[in-house]
């Protein structure tokens, strides 16, 4: 059943049908928080996005006038990604989709890019602790990871 908050909608993702909007979310979310990523890096994970990325995550997606304008994906307890477009930043849809996986899909973990400090900042404020860091990413690149959880009293 959707859920909404004010005026975002979050539902289960349809299909792999809505992966080409979900690629567009992430390009959106990508250049406008991730100016630390090589071009060639940016290519990479794009071209990976609906044959790899997704079909590995069960995803939620935001929806603002009937339209996807974030999503976010969990396995196992961790959340795997969440990006909202640049046009829909700042409007509460990252807090709703966090706050629907934390509840119902129990997410209790999630890795940062160390250069992304304003997702840093955004998880700090909803509770996750730094729990570890990795200088690699999960692709051995020199993006450093920031490994939070949210306290088990949380």
């Amino acid at each position: 059943m959707p859920q909404s908050n004010t005026d975002v909608i979050i539902r289960a993702c349809g299909g792999d049908e809505e992966y080409a909007a979900l690629v567009d979310i992430w390009r959106s979310a990508v250049r406008a928080t991730h100016d630390f990523l090589d071009e060639a890096d940016f290519a990479r994970i794009e071209s990976r996005l609906a044959s790899d990325y997704f079909p590995a995550v069960h995803l939620t997606i935001a929806e603002k006038d009937g339209k996807p304008v974030g999503f976010a994906g969990v396995l196992d307890g961790a959340l795997e990604m969440l990006f909202v477009s640049d046009s829909a930043r700042g409007q509460g849809v990252g807090s709703a989709l966090l706050a629907e996986v934390v509840t119902r899909q129990a997410v209790s973990e999630v890795d940062v890019n160390e250069q992304n400090r304003g997702a840093h900042g955004f998880y700090v404020s909803k509770g996750f602790v730094q729990v570890g860091r990795s200088e690699l990413d999960g692709d051995g690149r020199p993006y450093p990871i920031i490994h939070m959880e949210l306290p088990n009293n949380a």
